[in-house]
């Protein structure tokens, strides 16, 4: 049951962060492949016209040499970037991780907001619906009713009122923060988080049947991956600045 516990608190996490993360990448993948210069077009081939076969073999003396292609000139060299390694791209990503979604100088929570919320939205937009899509069809295998269904939502705003609770004393503290790798800070978040989750099993339990809770649970879907997708995580509050 721990290990369930700490699973389902470690999916929570990775599809929050994972989502920010990838967001993130792909828009200086995008930069950088935008500033690379492009490749040289090749040199076309030359193509020698096919000339019309005589009927009659012309003699040697009348047959012209091939004309050999031009040479192509060979593009100009570009200066070769310097290599990366795992770890200093590792550290770089961490710099503009928190560049882009720490406390800027002097950022009010409301500009903290309008800058990070549109881009919190639009990393969780595509997993959002693709995890209400996979419930959908879980609880129609399941033959889950319309009742139970909300049922179940009532029961899970209790839950994420007390996940958001639960990450904002974390990030307040500076277990969870946009400025550094805390590994151990996020596997000690986890296993909170994956307690609260474990009650929310207990909640989902006391609602469905245990039939239909092995019915969604052998389509394939996770309530653990569903709660942590459609949590409301626009509301919570911003880190505080970098301390100096």
């Amino acid at each position: 049951m721990a290990r369930a516990t700490w699973l389902l608190g470690a999916i929570c996490v990775a599809s929050v962060s994972l989502s920010l993360w990838l967001y993130s990448d792909n828009r200086s993948l995008r930069a950088e492949l935008a500033a690379k210069p492009a490749p040289p077009a090749s040199a076309a081939p030359v193509v020698a016209a096919a000339a019309r076969t005589p009927e009659r073999a012309a003699p040697l003396s009348r047959v012209s040499a091939p004309i050999p292609p031009p040479a192509a000139t060979p593009p100009p060299a570009l200066p070769e970037t310097p290599s990366e390694t795992r770890m200093e791209r590792r550290a770089r990503r961490t710099d503009e991780f928190a560049a882009q979604f720490g406390r800027l100088d002097g950022e009010t929570d409301d500009e903290y907001k309008a800058r990070i919320l549109p881009l919190l939205s639009a990393g969780l937009m595509a997993p959002r619906l693709r995890a209400e899509e996979q419930r959908r069809v879980a609880q129609e295998k399941a033959h889950v009713t319309p009742e139970q269904s909300a049922r179940l939502d009532k029961a899970f705003d209790k839950v994420y009122s007390d996940v958001l609770d639960f990450t904002n004393k974390a990030i307040a503290d500076g277990q969870l923060s946009p400025y550094e790798r805390n590994v151990s800070g996020w596997l000690e978040f986890a296993g909170g988080l994956g307690g609260i989750l474990n009650d929310a099993n207990g909640q989902i339990g006391k609602i469905l049947e245990p039939a239909q809770v092995r019915a969604m649970y052998d389509s394939g879907f996770e309530w653990g991956e569903y709660l942590g997708f459609k949590a409301p995580w626009e509301q919570l509050r911003p880190p505080p600045p970098p301390r100096k």
